[in-house]
Protein backbone atom coordinates (compact mmCIF):
# COMPACT_ATOMS: atom_id res chain seq x y z
CA UNK A 1 0.00 0.00 0.00
CA UNK A 2 1.66 3.05 -1.30
CA UNK A 3 0.62 6.49 1.39
CA UNK A 4 1.61 10.03 0.87
CA UNK A 5 2.09 12.23 3.48
CA UNK A 6 1.29 16.34 2.00
CA UNK A 7 2.22 18.80 4.18
CA UNK A 8 0.24 21.79 2.84
CA UNK A 9 2.02 24.66 3.53
CA UNK A 10 5.22 26.46 2.95
CA UNK A 11 5.57 28.24 6.37
CA UNK A 12 5.57 26.97 10.31
CA UNK A 13 6.18 24.24 12.10
CA UNK A 14 2.84 22.37 13.15
CA UNK A 15 1.64 20.73 10.35
CA UNK A 16 4.92 19.39 9.78
CA UNK A 17 5.70 18.48 13.16
CA UNK A 18 1.86 16.75 13.45
CA UNK A 19 2.78 15.11 9.86
CA UNK A 20 5.62 13.26 11.52
CA UNK A 21 3.86 12.02 14.02
CA UNK A 22 1.80 10.76 11.63
CA UNK A 23 4.27 8.96 9.74
CA UNK A 24 5.74 7.98 12.61
CA UNK A 25 2.64 5.91 13.58
CA UNK A 26 2.00 4.21 10.27
CA UNK A 27 6.02 3.47 10.42
CA UNK A 28 5.06 1.30 14.01
CA UNK A 29 1.81 -0.24 12.88
CA UNK A 30 2.31 -0.95 9.46
CA UNK A 31 5.93 -1.40 8.75
CA UNK A 32 4.73 -2.92 5.09
CA UNK A 33 2.96 0.43 3.65
CA UNK A 34 5.47 2.40 1.47
CA UNK A 35 5.43 5.89 2.83
CA UNK A 36 6.21 9.36 0.63
CA UNK A 37 6.19 12.67 2.53
CA UNK A 38 5.75 15.44 0.19
CA UNK A 39 6.21 18.99 2.39
CA UNK A 40 5.50 21.97 -0.05
CA UNK A 41 8.05 23.98 1.79
CA UNK A 42 10.66 21.54 0.07
CA UNK A 43 9.84 22.11 -2.98
CA UNK A 44 9.39 24.09 -5.32
CA UNK A 45 6.05 23.79 -7.01
CA UNK A 46 4.70 25.72 -10.08
CA UNK A 47 1.27 27.78 -10.40
CA UNK A 48 -1.10 25.80 -12.32
CA UNK A 49 -1.86 26.81 -15.60
CA UNK A 50 -4.03 24.29 -16.52
CA UNK A 51 -2.40 21.61 -18.33
CA UNK A 52 -2.28 18.12 -17.83
CA UNK A 53 -0.46 17.09 -14.58
CA UNK A 54 2.41 14.97 -16.82
CA UNK A 55 2.97 17.74 -18.69
CA UNK A 56 5.02 19.31 -15.86
CA UNK A 57 8.56 18.63 -14.76
CA UNK A 58 10.59 19.51 -12.31
CA UNK A 59 9.11 19.09 -8.27
CA UNK A 60 5.98 20.11 -9.92
CA UNK A 61 6.05 17.10 -11.75
CA UNK A 62 7.18 15.05 -9.10
CA UNK A 63 4.23 16.16 -6.67
CA UNK A 64 1.76 15.53 -9.06
CA UNK A 65 3.03 12.21 -9.98
CA UNK A 66 3.06 10.56 -6.59
CA UNK A 67 0.18 11.84 -5.65
CA UNK A 68 -1.64 10.29 -9.02
CA UNK A 69 0.33 7.32 -7.67
CA UNK A 70 -0.54 6.45 -4.25
CA UNK A 71 -3.36 4.65 -2.87
CA UNK A 72 -3.90 6.69 0.05
CA UNK A 73 -2.80 10.55 0.82
CA UNK A 74 -2.85 11.97 4.89
CA UNK A 75 -3.07 16.00 4.14
CA UNK A 76 -1.81 17.88 6.57
CA UNK A 77 -2.75 21.70 6.43
CA UNK A 78 -2.79 24.78 8.56
CA UNK A 79 -5.71 27.43 8.63
CA UNK A 80 -4.54 31.02 7.61
CA UNK A 81 -7.16 33.67 8.00
CA UNK A 82 -10.06 31.00 8.26
CA UNK A 83 -9.11 29.50 4.85
CA UNK A 84 -6.82 26.51 3.98
CA UNK A 85 -3.00 27.55 2.14
CA UNK A 86 -2.93 28.75 -1.60
CA UNK A 87 -0.11 26.45 -2.19
CA UNK A 88 -2.68 23.49 -1.00
CA UNK A 89 -5.36 24.38 -3.14
CA UNK A 90 -2.19 25.13 -6.14
CA UNK A 91 -2.11 21.29 -5.30
CA UNK A 92 -5.27 20.63 -6.06
CA UNK A 93 -5.88 23.02 -9.57
CA UNK A 94 -2.56 21.14 -10.58
CA UNK A 95 -4.64 17.78 -10.53
CA UNK A 96 -7.43 16.10 -12.70
CA UNK A 97 -11.25 16.54 -11.50
CA UNK A 98 -10.83 12.78 -11.05
CA UNK A 99 -7.38 12.60 -9.39
CA UNK A 100 -8.73 11.18 -5.86
CA UNK A 101 -11.01 8.62 -7.80
CA UNK A 102 -10.30 4.62 -6.22
CA UNK A 103 -7.65 6.52 -2.75
CA UNK A 104 -8.78 7.27 0.57
CA UNK A 105 -8.07 10.80 1.65
CA UNK A 106 -7.72 11.88 5.41
CA UNK A 107 -6.53 14.93 6.87
CA UNK A 108 -5.05 16.76 9.44
CA UNK A 109 -5.55 20.37 10.40
CA UNK A 110 -3.68 22.71 12.63
CA UNK A 111 -5.41 26.09 14.32
CA UNK A 112 -4.44 28.83 16.08
CA UNK A 113 -7.82 28.70 17.08
CA UNK A 114 -10.86 26.77 17.89
CA UNK A 115 -12.56 28.44 15.91
CA UNK A 116 -11.40 26.97 12.66
CA UNK A 117 -12.34 23.79 13.48
CA UNK A 118 -14.88 23.64 10.34
CA UNK A 119 -13.12 24.79 7.74
CA UNK A 120 -11.62 21.36 7.22
CA UNK A 121 -15.58 20.54 6.76
CA UNK A 122 -16.54 24.21 4.74
CA UNK A 123 -13.73 23.96 2.52
CA UNK A 124 -11.87 20.97 2.58
CA UNK A 125 -14.19 17.79 2.46
CA UNK A 126 -16.10 19.65 -0.73
CA UNK A 127 -12.88 19.69 -2.88
CA UNK A 128 -12.30 16.11 -1.73
CA UNK A 129 -15.58 15.10 -2.85
CA UNK A 130 -15.72 16.45 -5.70
CA UNK A 131 -11.95 15.33 -6.96
CA UNK A 132 -13.48 11.61 -6.14
CA UNK A 133 -11.79 10.95 -3.13
CA UNK A 134 -13.34 8.72 -0.57
CA UNK A 135 -12.46 10.46 2.72
CA UNK A 136 -12.22 9.57 6.16
CA UNK A 137 -14.95 11.10 8.48
CA UNK A 138 -13.40 11.85 11.01
CA UNK A 139 -10.18 14.13 10.89
CA UNK A 140 -7.84 15.36 13.19
CA UNK A 141 -8.11 19.26 14.61
CA UNK A 142 -4.87 20.01 16.72
CA UNK A 143 -5.01 23.75 18.06
CA UNK A 144 -2.18 25.64 19.32
CA UNK A 145 -2.32 24.56 23.14
CA UNK A 146 -1.67 21.01 21.76
CA UNK A 147 2.35 22.00 21.00
CA UNK A 148 5.14 22.90 23.33
CA UNK A 149 8.37 23.49 21.59
CA UNK A 150 7.15 21.71 18.39
CA UNK A 151 6.40 18.34 19.77
CA UNK A 152 3.01 17.72 20.57
CA UNK A 153 1.30 17.50 24.47
CA UNK A 154 -1.61 16.15 23.97
CA UNK A 155 -2.29 12.50 24.64
CA UNK A 156 -5.30 13.25 23.27
CA UNK A 157 -4.37 14.33 20.14
CA UNK A 158 -1.47 11.52 19.97
CA UNK A 159 -4.65 8.94 20.15
CA UNK A 160 -6.19 11.10 17.76
CA UNK A 161 -3.59 10.66 15.09
CA UNK A 162 -3.15 6.81 16.20
CA UNK A 163 -6.90 6.41 15.34
CA UNK A 164 -6.71 8.09 11.83
CA UNK A 165 -3.74 6.24 10.79
CA UNK A 166 -5.66 3.14 11.75
CA UNK A 167 -9.11 4.25 9.93
CA UNK A 168 -6.83 5.35 6.64
CA UNK A 169 -5.03 2.06 6.35
CA UNK A 170 -8.22 0.17 6.60
CA UNK A 171 -10.56 2.16 4.23
CA UNK A 172 -8.17 1.81 1.77
CA UNK A 173 -7.80 -2.25 2.57
CA UNK A 174 -11.57 -2.26 2.47
CA UNK A 175 -11.58 -0.31 -0.77
CA UNK A 176 -9.25 -2.18 -2.65
CA UNK A 177 -10.55 -5.12 -1.47
CA UNK A 178 -14.44 -4.19 -2.81
CA UNK A 179 -12.36 -2.75 -6.08
CA UNK A 180 -10.71 -5.98 -6.50
CA UNK A 181 -13.67 -8.15 -6.44
CA UNK A 182 -15.93 -5.62 -8.82
CA UNK A 183 -12.84 -5.59 -11.02
CA UNK A 184 -13.05 -9.64 -11.15
CA UNK A 185 -16.49 -10.15 -12.46
CA UNK A 186 -15.59 -8.84 -15.65
CA UNK A 187 -13.50 -11.10 -16.02
CA UNK A 188 -10.91 -9.05 -18.92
Amino acid sequence: MKIVGLSGSRIGSKTRTAMNYTFKSITEKYPDAELTLIDLAEYNVEFSDGRNYLEYEGDTGYVTKTIMETDAIIIGTPIFQASIPATLKNIFDLLPVNAFRDKVVSMLVTAGSPKHYLIAEQQLKPILSYMKAQIVQTYVFIEERDFHRKEIVSDDVLFRIDRLVEDTVVLTETYTKIREAKEAEYNF
